[in-house]
């Protein structure tokens, strides 16, 4: 299963009121296990930055001027993420501005459903505990030193390590995961199931013939009835 952890940065905190993205930062996983590939693009607004916006990200005017705008970079960011599920702190806020973008350059939105948010699983794991990122970096020991403000590729970093510990810890099954095995996504994807191979030569036996012998000595004190006769074809 391939999911995308994703986070933007904006201007402000509504598109309707003329705010846009200014980063996206995406991170993807396959079987829950980072792949190592990721998407990180800056991008032109269009508009001045607001102090207030400036001073979560540092994303200036200056530094963004020379940047894409989100119409020429539309498809290569729906390329990466192709039709994963996308998995989102606070979804309904970045889904908003990725859809306002999309349709805005003449792009497909993005359905809610498929958004995961990140944030409702927590308040549903922890109900009345802090449920922002940096107190649930704090809740499952993810290292977020590092963010002395908002980036998304690293947020988006952090939540992949965040969202494994949201759904059971960073090794969420005991299934050997192909890809980390070597294997290529094909091969990981083909619909085969992983099976144990026989060995090529049976293990030898760990009971000698000593033991062997003292055990059927064992058995036959106990009589006809003792289940080992039983389970060794011994009795009918």
């Amino acid at each position: 299963m391939r999911e995308i952890v994703l986070d933007t940065e904006t201007t402000g905190l509504d598109p309707a009121e003329g705010h846009r993205i200014v980063e996206i930062g995406a991170v993807e996983l396959f079987n829950h296990l980072p792949t190592g590939r990721t998407y990180h693009q800056f991008i032109n607004p269009e508009r001045p930055m607001p102090k207030e916006a400036f001073e979560v990200h540092g994303l200036g005017d200056e530094f963004l001027r020379d940047k894409p705008v989100f119409a020429t970079i539309g498809a290569a960011f729906l390329e990466f993420i192709a039709d994963a599920q996308l998995v989102i702190h606070n979804a309904a806020f970045d889904m908003r501005f990725l859809n306002f973008e999309l349709q805005r350059a003449g792009f497909p939105v993005l359905p809610a459903a498929r958004a995961t948010d990140t944030l409702m699983i927590s308040r549903q794991k922890f109900p009345g505990s802090p449920a922002s990122l940096d107190a649930l970096c704090r809740r499952f020991g993810v290292d977020n030193s590092a963010r002395e403000k908002h980036g998304a590729l690293l947020d988006s970093e952090i939540l992949a390590e965040v969202y494994l510990e949201l759904i059971g810890g960073r090794q969420p099954d005991f299934a050997l995961n192909t890809v980390a095995q070597g294997r290529s996504r094909d091969e990981a994807t083909n619909g085969t199931a992983w099976r144990p191979r026989p060995r090529p030569e049976p293990l030898a036996p760990r009971i000698t013939q000593a033991e062997a012998a003292a055990h059927d000595a064992f058995v036959a004190k106990l009589g006809d009835a003792a289940i080992w006769n039983r389970r060794a074809g011994r009795r009918n």
